[in-house]
C-alpha cells in the first residue's frame, strides 16, 4: 500500500475546512448552551409562576372569607340601623303627638285668658 503524499496546498485546504467545521461546531455549542440556559430560566419562571398562582389562590380564599364576614357584619349593622330608625320614627311620632296636645292646651289657655276665665284643669 502506498502512502499518499499531500501537497502543501491540499493540506492547507483541508486545515481550513477543519477550522470552519470547528467554528461551526463551537457556534452550535454556544447556541445549545444558550438554549439550555433559556430552558432553565423557563423552568424557574414556571416554578415561580406556580408559587405565585398558589399564593394568589390562598389570598383569594382568604379574601372570600373576609368578604363573607364583612357581609354578615354589614347585615347585622343594617338590621340594627333599621331597628334604630324604627325607634327614632316612633319617638318622633310620640313627640309630635305630645307637642300637638301641649299646643292645644296652650291655645285653650290663651283663649281663656283672653276672655278672663280660668282654663279647666286637665284630667
Amino acid at each position: 500500500m502506498r502512502k499518499r503524499i499531500e501537497t502543501t496546498a491540499a493540506a492547507l485546504q483541508e486545515w481550513r475546512t477543519s477550522e470552519r467545521m470547528v467554528a461551526v461546531a463551537r457556534r452550535g455549542q454556544t447556541a445549545a448552551e444558550a438554549a439550555a440556559a433559556a430552558a432553565q430560566d423557563a423552568v424557574e419562571a414556571a416554578i415561580a409562576t406556580a408559587a405565585a398562582a398558589h399564593a394568589a389562590l390562598e389570598a383569594a380564599v382568604l379574601a372570600e372569607a373576609s368578604a363573607a364576614r364583612t357581609a354578615g357584619a354589614s347585615r347585622a349593622i343594617s338590621m340594627a340601623a333599621g331597628i334604630d330608625l324604627d325607634d327614632a320614627q316612633l319617638e318622633t311620632i310620640r313627640s309630635e303627638a305630645h307637642e300637638t296636645a301641649v299646643r292645644q292646651r296652650y291655645q285653650v289657655a290663651a283663649v281663656m285668658a283672653a276672655r278672663g276665665t280660668r282654663s279647666p284643669d286637665p284630667a
